[in-house]
């Protein structure tokens, strides 16, 4: 199938009148009806009158790459460190200590988890708009840190089900949190790339977390205290200051950016908003309401996008939590070394999701970009599932690392290149992190210790999730081209904006 892609303007069109390009391209979106705001802000109404050279325009997007996705990709990494410590600990003595070892305690202690971050995540994003990202991220992200150190001083399996509750109430408005920030912050034939950027953080410093994590259970015995008690400890108390430091380290959304602290000056702030504005017109927000936000869900898409979140997550979650297991109890490896392997795919998987990223924002295609990635995964889960070599399943996680952290950037780009409003960007974001989450619920079952060294289950549930993911971005794409080309013809509006057009 040829590739389906958004028509912004090439390069070639530049010398078309920008009336007709805006019409005929649908490279400037103008917000109609009651959704119409007007700037009243000064510098920010000068902005817009204003072309933006190209030298400012590559210094400022310069500044917020690296304020904005670097502070991104380590908050986001805390839901990836947090499993990344628990799979670990859960090779060590952890689950015998807790109890967690009887029946399908330590899957509930993991799905709790997202059952709760399920519950407050629509919440947790439109608190990110409410009290601002400086404040709001900071705030749980001590929280977070708080309730990790009291993890490594717990005795029972009761008390760890309590905190994972606790946790992921405190985790629920990080990822979809930023994922809202960061499609504020970019256009979209720059979203990609961003995203991939967050991601490689978040993998980064998760492999590394995996590296000191095994160097923490060397702490075994030190001062009365197992070695997993050591992970959580330090994981606690490294989050802690890391929550202090985001106060001023987070950057607030681009009509306020000049806010933060020594970040963005007043009319750099208005440049920021500017091109925002004129590449899908939904820089200014409107006052908040609930029926704003809930309306959306009325729009099939979305749930669409959300759904390809869960069977996105069916496979990442799997991977995430039970990695060490397939390498200890599957591969034969000892619970030391299975720690210090699981690291390696994951800085692996920072070559493929930046590069297919720079391909995707570059040719301005999506869904082709997406579907490779879940071919790539599925070759990796077969040589996982059906090779007989260790070495040829351990190549399997790398090619299944590699593409899931790639369409995690994919698909956040996807979902928020076709979106266009403040709320509906809110209420998108926390319904694909909560189906994403479900698919975690779904994944943290599917790695069954009796099928161990083969893992069936997990492999074609693999399998199958991403066959039906590459069915539904080839039925959204298809959808996409032919309402573009019922706008190109016809005086159809999409997503409310005029002249705004789908990518895929």
């Amino acid at each position: 199938m040829a590739p389906l892609k958004e028509d912004f303007p090439s390069p070639q069109e530049k010398g078309q009148g920008v009336e007709q390009q805006e019409c005929e391209r649908g490279s400037i979106g103008v917000p109609v009806g009651e959704d119409a705001l007007v700037p009243d802000d000064l510098p920010l109404a000068d902005a817009l009158a204003e072309p933006i050279d190209p030298e400012v325009k590559r210094r400022l997007r310069l500044k917020v790459d690296l304020r904005l996705c670097t502070i991104a990709g380590i908050l986001c990494s805390l839901n990836l460190l947090d499993s990344g410590v628990i799979s670990s600990a859960s090779v060590t003595s952890m689950l015998s200590d807790l109890g967690l070892g009887e029946g399908n305690r330590f899957s509930v202690s993991i799905f709790i988890f997202t059952v709760s971050s399920i519950a407050f995540q629509l919440p947790s994003t439109i608190a990110v708009r409410t009290f601002g990202p400086r404040v709001w991220f900071a705030t749980i992200t001590v929280l977070f840190g708080l309730i990790t150190l009291c993890t490594g001083f717990i005795h029972t399996w009761q008390q760890m089900i309590v905190l994972r509750i606790l946790l992921g109430a405190a985790m629920s408005g990080i990822y979809p949190g930023l994922t809202y920030l960061i499609s504020a912050w970019y256009t979209r034939e720059e979203q990609q790339l961003r995203f991939a950027f967050m991601q490689s953080g978040e993998v980064i410093v998760l492999a590394t977390g995996s590296l000191v994590n095994y160097g923490l259970n060397q702490l075994d015995g030190r001062s009365g205290l197992e070695g997993w008690r050591w992970m959580f400890i330090v994981q606690g108390v490294c989050t802690c200051v890391l929550g202090v430091a985001t106060y001023w380290w987070m950057v607030d959304f681009p009509e306020n950016a000049h806010r933060s602290f020594w970040f963005l000056t007043p009319e750099e702030s208005a440049i920021a908003t500017s091109r925002i504005h004129k590449d899908r017109g939904d820089a200014l927000i409107d006052p908040f309401a609930f029926s704003k936000i809930l309306v959306h869900a009325l729009d099939p898409k979305v749930w669409v996008f959300a759904c390809l979140f869960f069977l996105q997550n069916l496979v990442s979650t799997a991977l995430a939590y039970f990695v060490p297991i397939i390498l200890q109890d599957g591969i034969g490896y000892s619970s030391d070394m299975a720690i210090i392997l699981s690291a390696p795919p994951y800085y692996w998987a920072v070559v493929p999701v930046i590069i297919s990223s720079w391909v995707a924002d570059r040719f301005r295609i999506r869904g082709p970009i997406i579907t490779f990635n879940a071919m790539c995964l599925i070759t990796g889960f077969c040589m996982l599932g059906f090779a007989s070599d260790p070495v040829a399943r351990y190549v399997g996680v790398f090619l299944a690392t590699g593409a899931y952290v790639a369409n995690w950037a994919a698909l956040s780009a996807y979902q928020a290149n076709n979106i266009v409003g403040q709320w509906k960007r809110v209420f998108t974001a926390a319904a694909c992190t909560a189906l994403n989450g479900a698919g975690g619920i779904a994944g943290s079952f599917i790695v069954r210790n009796n099928e161990a060294p083969r893992y069936v289950t997990a492999v074609w549930v693999s399998i199958g999730s991403h066959i039906g993911l590459i069915s539904l971005v080839a039925a959204l794409s298809i959808h996409f081209y032919f309402a573009n080309r019922a706008q190109k013809s016809g005086p159809r509006i999409l997503e409310k904006t005029e002249g705004f057009r789908f990518t895929y």
